[in-house]
């Protein structure tokens, strides 16, 4: 397969400006989750190769890249969101094609990835310093500066968008990036690369190097040169990622998943909650670290949350990325395995509802029926571990002391949300409950490219989007000018 409308080829890398085979010369081929199909060939990456893109980053750092100010930097990611736009369909397929995901949720990924290129295009030269009242005859400020070559290895969930919230909050703050994506999902990351350089992106200020996590990714994040690194994927590989910045003392933004929770309290507006408490669970077939799994439920509306809940679910229709349904294939053949082991684990409990897989979904694809489950204990290991699946339970409650201490029951903290008319009961949960966000009466807001995310406990730590990437992608100086 190659990329001929952008002029990619997928079995390079993107190193220094340039388009090059990997130093080894062995390619790893990348499967279409829908099918089970050989989509093409991508350069598997090395050690070798990540040492050259660190040097990339260095010369652009040295060079025209270190060079720019600020509103420059700002007006290249600007011209890059344009040229996102430019390029919609053609992005939006390849990410159905290479992810799973139906082509209308493909499509919103690359408006977003477009939204981030624009939004932190405006935010480059709006990152001030401080001036510090200090001892008489002294004048003390301080100024944001860049860390130097960042490294940034996405997951296959969302490629276009954590590209966007890591890679576009460090090059606005005027690092260098090395790019590591997921082996099994790498299109758009290499066609992004392609369309930044097209934009003005100057030589090696953004190097692509796809290949294996054990092989590119570890390199990536031990190599001495790289001094910021950030990671989405799982809580294993996220604690291996952490240990190996540690031996270069190098800060580590970590996203690692969650177990978030909607709580729906009597006094809730159902109806409206329902699409809320749905979609956020089957989105991208469950493949999203801030999907929202449990729903805890007041038992007085228990019934009534389960019945509409069901009646969404047993609507639900899962088929191939290019068919646009509900819900398209899981990622890979072992993904769906690792679902279809959770989902065994339910076998004694109550399935409220199911999904269907179209019949003319093809046998090779990784397809799983969405399902949503009852009768479920909140220490059962559906309700405690991330499924990363079309899988959702549903608990019920009798007290708000209760659904807090639920909530708040597992090792993650990512996302919650509180579903009450009661504004006194809303600030009292947006303390409480463990999470980097809590949404009122809502659940995602739209995305939220300009709100900080991020987790606790087994979630991660850091912030990514909005200015808080922004401060997160950049170190502070001190300067104290002792004049008289």
């Amino acid at each position: 397969m190659s990329l001929r409308p952008l002029g990619i080829d997928p079995s390079h890398c993107f190193i220094g400006g340039v388009w090059a085979p990997g130093e080894s010369g062995e390619t790893l081929d990348l499967r279409n989750p829908s099918d089970g199909s050989t989509l093409c060939a991508i350069a598997r990456g090395t050690e070798a190769d990540i040492d050259r893109a660190v040097a990339a980053g260095e010369q652009a750092l040295e060079g025209e890249w270190g060079r720019l100010a600020n509103f420059e930097r700002g007006r290249i990611l600007h011209r890059i969101g344009q040229k996102v736009l430019e390029h919609v369909e053609t992005l939006a397929e390849l990410e159905a094609l290479d992810v799973g995901k139906p082509l209308k949720q493909a499509r919103a990924d690359v408006i977003a990835l477009a939204r981030y290129m624009e939004f932190y295009a405006g935010a480059a030269d709006k990152i001030h310093g401080t001036t510090i009242p200090f001892l008489d005859g002294y004048t003390v400020y301080t100024m944001r500066e860049p860390h130097g070559v960042t490294g940034h290895i996405i997951p296959w969930n969302y490629p276009m968008q954590i590209i966007g919230r890591s890679v576009g909050a460090a090059l606005t703050m005027g690092n260098a990036a090395v790019l590591k994506p997921a082996e099994e999902a790498c299109l758009t990351a290499l066609a992004f690369a392609g369309i930044a350089h097209e934009a003005g992106l100057p030589a090696g200020a953004l190097n692509v190097v796809p290949g294996l996590g054990a092989e590119a990714g570890a390199a990536l994040t031990a190599h001495p040169g790289v001094r910021h690194i950030s990671f989405t994927g799982s809580v294993g590989v996220g604690k291996l990622i952490q240990s190996a910045a540690a031996q270069n003392v190098v800060p580590v933004t970590l996203e690692l998943g969650g177990k978030s929770p909607q709580l729906v309290f009597e006094d809730a507006d159902v109806a409206a909650a329902l699409p809320f408490l749905t979609n956020a669970g089957i989105q991208n077939a469950g493949q999203t670290c801030s999907a929202s799994s449990r729903i805890l439920v007041h038992r007085s509306r228990y019934d009534e949350v389960v019945s509409g809940m069901a009646a969404r679910y047993a609507a639900l229709r899962a088929g191939p990325a290019m068919d646009d349904l509900d819900v398209g294939p899981l990622v890979s053949a072992r993904q769906k395995q690792i679902v279809e082991g959770f989902l065994a684990q339910g076998a004694d409990l109550e399935v409220a509802a199911c999904g269907q897989v179209v019949e003319s979904a093809p046998e090779g694809g990784a397809y799983v029926a969405p399902t949503l489950f009852t009768g479920v204990s909140p220490d059962h290991r559906l309700a405690q571990d991330e499924i990363f699946g079309p899988v959702q339970v549903v608990i019920p409650f009798d007290t708000e002391e209760e659904a807090v201490s639920i909530a708040n029951g597992t090792a993650y903290g990512l996302v919650a949300s509180v579903w009450s008319d009661s504004g006194a009961r809303q600030m009292r949960l947006a303390k409480r409950l463990r999470a980097g966000q809590v949404f009122l009466n809502n659940y995602g807001a739209g995305g939220g490219v300009e709100l900080p995310f991020g987790g606790s406990g087994l979630s991660g730590h850091g912030r990514e989007k909005g200015f808080e990437a922004l401060y997160g992608f950049s170190t502070l100086k001190t300067v104290a000018a002792l004049h008289g």
